[in-house]
């Protein structure tokens, strides 16, 4: 019997980056409890598919099907989330509020960010595709179903292609300093047309210190059910992202779990 599945990409840094990878075990048993609780599955990968000069670690999530088919896991909905994210134990089964369609959270935070990312991609490799960037969502949260496989095989061919071309996407990061996957999903899916659900940002509360509620006493755990913690200034080798995930953990689930 096909269940729900939460899909997380866990793969070790390396070098000094090493350490970004340390606090991720909080998501993971977060949504590993969660997911037993609400009758789903966790899927963790940790091994990269291509050596990361081919391929961030980001780019990873785009082969959830082709995962979950090579190892036998018969699945109903799709849950993609980061591994920076922690979800509140108390939280209603996301899954319930899809209406079976592609979905996301808008992106909330620095807009200068949003529009060039927009701005470039669009220029440089979706010049046709048009979409307000008030729709652009954050690819840290996004969930799928059967129906968007044949989507996520066509990214993947046009990942491939780009980067036999000149390594055209990795090439408009660098020189603008723009979004890595995130763009992208958001012009190809707008390019192929897909039904998108845009979900309220309960289910991803992203950059929590330009919110001005990332702070000590963790008051962002009473509003909404999904926290992810990303865009946090000054966070070197991590240490911040350790700090608030190992916190917002511990309280919610009363449930110290030593460091690897």
């Amino acid at each position: 019997m096909s269940k729900n599945i939460v899909f997380i990409v866990n793969i070790k840094e390396e070098g000094d980056r090493k350490n970004r990878s340390i606090p991720y075990q909080y998501s993971i048993n977060s949504w590993n409890k969660w997911c037993k609780k609400n009758n789903c599955e966790l899927f963790v990968l940790e091994d990269r598919i291509y050596p990361k000069e081919v391929m961030n670690a980001n780019w990873h999530k785009i082969f959830a099907f082709e995962l979950l088919e090579a190892n036998n896991i018969d699945y109903d909905q799709i849950l993609v989330v980061d591994a920076d994210t922690i979800i509140h134990p108390d939280s209603p089964n996301i899954f319930n509020f899809t209406d079976y369609k592609f979905c996301a959270i808008r992106n909330y935070g620095s807009m200068d960010w949003v529009c060039r990312s927009y701005e470039n991609y669009k220029k440089h490799l979706f010049p046709d595709v048009e979409f307000s960037p008030l729709e652009y969502f954050n690819s840290g949260v996004l969930i799928m179903n059967k129906t968007h496989k044949e989507i996520y095989s066509k990214l993947i061919e046009f990942y491939s292609e780009c980067y036999q071309n000149h390594d055209i996407i990795q090439n408009i990061q660098k020189t603008y300093g723009v979004g890595t996957d995130q763009p992208i999903l958001n012009f190809f899916l707008r390019k192929e047309k897909v039904d998108i659900k845009l979900l309220p940002y309960e289910w991803n509360m992203q950059d929590l210190n330009r919110f001005e509620i990332l702070n000590k006493e963790l008051s962002f755990i009473n509003h909404g059910w999904l926290y992810h913690f990303n865009a946090i200034p000054n966070n070197h080798n991590g240490q911040f992202t350790q700090y608030f995930m190992e916190q917002t953990y511990n309280t919610l689930y009363n449930d110290n779990i030593p460091q690897t």
